[in-house]
């Protein structure tokens, strides 16, 4: 059973200024929630260095929406608009993000020819628990890899899937490189992303993005259970408090996660 941590106020939840649990094991840890960030909650109120307290690989966005975020192996990585990888500074802020203290308790290969698709099916196979979150790792070698990544934006902000209507989408091929990310339970709808969610970036850490497609020539996976999940909620940002959280978003999650 999954154990929820304990805030003052609701369980699994915390507001800003709140005593947060650090490095805990086989925990997840996410600032904001992602219907937020769909209804265009774009500003910043956590710091990228408080983030990595809590885990060493994640994904996430930054402020004003500008790129992708990965976290591997406790560096920060941001793959901006124009496909290309940066390291940013601590200092900088996320609207929304998800990371975890990686700790893999198994791991499986990947033959070639395996897509996105499949890998998720193996996946499920391989750790069939729907109800658990689990984060992910995957290094190996791809014939493709179809990825995209958010420009800056500017206020006032559009909703995300206006935003990822125009994205700049980017194919690469025979690339090798490193893929992070979360297998989320159907239950945190509206929360998190229920299913997968993964962000690559190559072994020369210049290209990347969010995924969309792949295709394995051969690849590694180390797979972490995660039985903890805690949420911290940005109190202070006027753009939360005002937005509109109780729509269902799961069309507009679906075009903005898988393209379509």
């Amino acid at each position: 059973m999954i154990r929820f941590l304990l805030s003052s106020l609701v369980i699994g939840l915390t507001l800003s200024g709140c005593v947060t649990h650090v490095g805990r094991k086989d925990t997840t840890f996410q600032t904001s929630t992602i219907d937020a960030l769909i209804a265009g909650v774009y500003d910043g109120d956590y710091s990228c260095r408080d983030l990595l307290k809590h885990g060493n690989l994640g994904i996430g966005t930054f402020d004003a929406l500008d790129g992708e975020m990965l976290v591997v192996d406790g560096q920060l990585f941001q793959v901006k608009s124009d496909g290309r990888v940066y390291k940013p500074s601590r200092s900088i802020h996320t609207p929304f993000a998800t990371v975890c203290h990686f700790r893999p308790e198994s791991r499986m290969s990947l033959q070639k020819g395996t897509t996105f698709a499949g890998f998720e099916k193996l996946v499920d196979q391989h750790a069939p628990n729907q109800n658990l979150f689990y984060a992910i790792k995957i290094k190996g070698r791809f014939k493709t890899m179809h990825t995209r990544s958010v420009p800056r934006q500017t206020k006032p902000y559009p909703p995300l899937n206006v935003v990822t209507a125009t994205q700049p989408e980017f194919h690469f091929s025979e690339v090798s490189g490193i893929i992070v990310g979360f297998r989320c339970p159907a239950y945190v709808k509206g929360v998190n992303v229920p299913g997968y969610h993964l962000h690559f970036m190559d072994d020369a850490q210049t290209r990347g993005g969010h995924i969309l497609n792949f295709e394995v020539l051969d690849a590694e996976v180390e797979i972490d259970e995660l039985t903890e999940y805690h949420l911290r909620l940005p109190s202070s940002v006027q753009g939360f408090a005002e937005a509109d959280l109780t729509k269902d978003r799961s069309r507009e999650l679906k075009a903005v996660e898988k393209g379509n």
